[in-house]
């Protein structure tokens, strides 16, 4: 660990691409915060009250997608940079406990909570690179401006304290992603050029993969917690086993295919850099919404399935499966049918679903998403034996 000028900052093309030991533990923050994220889905009663936690689960995940694609484009092993980290974490931890209280008279936390990271980001590149001239002080520069720009809409959304105004946050997120999208652009900058996002490296990947392996943990994590303060009645079991199943049947879900991705040619890895924070945002929605149903599932495995609950059992892989989906094409250009089809059972299965117990609603989901996975597992048989077919 260095302190280093500016030109140390900047990752070098042959540095390291391993994540470090502050990186996964920056990632465990904000997993918990994924849980709670979960747990507060589940006791809302409302569709405007989901949609207001998911807002604050777009402005979390914004905090993380913006860091990592910080530590990939600079050295995470210079002080600097891990101090960024290490403000970054304890406005993770601070968001994560705000969480409950957003909507209840303590937006401002939330607020300062999100904004402080990121002003402290941007003085601290911008400083370091302009005081030594490093052409990289431009990007730092355009990123600094717009979260400047948006700061203003959290701390007005979170002003006269109590209530939070939705829709000046919804205006404050929709500029962070909004600005990200359009390549940040500057007035007297421009905009951050491709070729930055084609210098995305194998680290960048790894980081995507890790953090949606560990968010997928929440599936079970949440309804772990929930059965242990109940009864192990037969139905709750099934749950819970039901629970586990989706998890490790959605992870198989999203590796499939996911490591060629790091070994792609540069400009595919620009174009993935780019796209991941919006496609992953969908992906973690869809992994909130899956534990956030077998909170309530196993809390009552039993009865006729409310369609609020209907709605998050099947929704919320069904949106992890168009995430990934829509990753890959973007990413390839080819939509995986055999995924997709996959969806026509389950719409003509929805309208009876409230019928059914919570329970076998969540069997019927683990059953498609055996048979997503079956397709995936004989495609990439048929492809080895293709492979091995052909004439050398």
């Amino acid at each position: 660990m260095t302190t280093g000028g500016s030109a140390e900052l900047v990752r070098r093309p042959n540095g390291s691409t391993r994540a470090t030991l502050l990186e996964l533990l920056f990632d465990v923050i904000f997993v918990a915060a994924l849980a709670l994220v979960s747990m507060l889905i589940a006791d809302r009663h409302s569709w405007t009250g989901v949609g207001q936690t998911l807002v604050l689960l777009a402005a979390i995940w914004w905090t993380w997608a913006v860091t990592s694609t910080t530590t990939d484009f600079y050295d995470p092993e210079q002080r600097p940079i891990q101090s960024i980290l290490m403000v970054t974490m304890l406005g993770a931890v601070g968001t994560a406990a705000a969480l409950p209280l957003a909507s209840d008279g303590h937006a401002m936390i939330f607020a300062a909570a999100y904004v402080i990271p990121h002003v402290v980001r941007g003085l601290v590149l911008v400083g370091i690179l302009r005081l030594h001239r490093h052409h990289a002080q431009q990007r730092a520069a355009r990123f600094f401006f717009w979260f400047l720009v948006s700061a203003v809409f959290w701390v007005l959304g979170a002003l006269p304290p109590g209530q939070p105004h939705w829709p000046l946050w919804i205006i404050a997120l929709a500029i962070d992603y909004g600005s990200s999208a359009a390549r940040y652009p500057t007035p007297w900058l421009g905009r951050v050029p491709v070729g930055q996002y084609e210098r995305s490296t194998e680290h960048l990947g790894e980081r995507y993969q890790q953090f949606m392996i560990l968010a997928l943990g929440d599936i079970i994590l949440v309804p772990t917690l929930e059965i242990s303060t109940a009864d192990f009645s037969a139905a709750r079991l099934g749950a819970f086993v039901a629970a586990f199943l989706t998890m490790l049947l959605l992870w198989q879900v999203y590796v499939y295919r996911a490591g060629a991705i790091l070994q792609a040619p540069t400009r595919i890895r620009g174009r993935a850099a780019r796209i991941s924070p919006y496609t992953h945002l969908v992906m973690l929605v869809g992994v909130v919404c899956t534990a956030a149903a077998f909170d309530l599932v196993v809390e009552r495995p039993t009865g006729e399935t409310p369609v609020r609950l209907v709605v998050l059992i099947l929704g919320g892989p069904v949106l992890f499966l168009l995430g990934r989906s829509l990753f890959a094409y973007l990413i390839t250009g080819a939509l995986p049918w055999h995924r997709l089809a996959w969806l026509v059972p389950l719409a003509a299965l929805t309208p009876w679903a409230h019928r059914w117990p919570p329970a076998m609603v969540a069997l019927v989901t683990v059953g498609l998403l055996v048979g997503i996975v079956a397709g995936d597992m004989v495609g990439r048989n048929r492809g080895r034996r293709f492979q091995r077919g052909r004439p050398g």
